[in-house]
């Protein structure tokens, strides 16, 4: 399967806010952000743009949320398709789905500094979903649900480190006590942490 190998802090830079995307490192000051502000990467720092078109803007806004969850563009068209056909408004429905990926829930529940490492850990079979194995990161996790990781990838993740930050910064739509996560409910879109607009995207793919 395609994945994204090169610098993860190039795409914070490129799409000008942060993605989280190297867990601890992007909440220090060593954050490219926080030392460069939001500058596009390039070796001869930043030129002058043209404003953004339209289309243009749809389009960053969509490739936020792609690399905002690490799916790819065949995938991402798929819960576009699925949100579309939901009666709901399709922008809140789109990130409900998006939220409630087994790897996006381990990530939120503070079980997983971030998403990469939750899904590494959900693909490696370290995850559990009402105490049976799921090694799939798209899973859609289902209000009710308990999460929990195994005792492995506990030390793995170092999330004993962080543990009262992380529970501290917990949705509301979750839960947690100690290794355990429980999904209460689907979240709404203002709890949603995401800084992108839906209605771009949906505009993007009504083209």
């Amino acid at each position: 399967m395609a994945r994204y190998t090169d610098a993860k802090c190039r795409l914070c830079r490129r799409e000008g806010i942060k993605l989280f995307l190297k867990g601890e490192r992007c909440y220090s000051p060593k954050c490219p952000i926080e030392r460069k502000g939001a500058v596009p990467p390039g070796q001869h720092g930043p030129r002058l743009r043209k404003r953004l078109s339209e289309y243009g803007q749809q389009l960053r806004e969509k490739q936020k949320a792609r690399r905002l969850y690490g799916i790819l563009e065949k995938q991402f068209r798929r819960y576009i398709d699925k949100a579309s056909k939901n009666p709901q408004v399709t922008g809140e429905v789109l990130f409900q789905l998006l939220e409630s990926r087994l790897d996006n829930v381990v990530y939120r529940s503070g079980l997983a500094p971030s998403r990469s490492i939750a899904r590494q850990l959900v693909s490696h079979g370290h995850a559990y979903v009402n105490e049976k194995k799921v090694n799939i990161a798209s899973y859609q996790v289902k209000p009710g649900d308990l999460i929990r990781i195994s005792e492995k990838a506990m030390k793995i993740a170092a999330v004993e480190k962080n543990w009262t930050d992380r529970t501290k910064n917990m949705p509301k739509w979750l839960q947690r006590k100690g290794p355990i996560g429980k999904m209460m409910r689907l979240p709404k879109r203002e709890e949603i942490e995401a800084a992108i607009d839906d209605k771009l995207i949906i505009e993007y793919y009504s083209r």
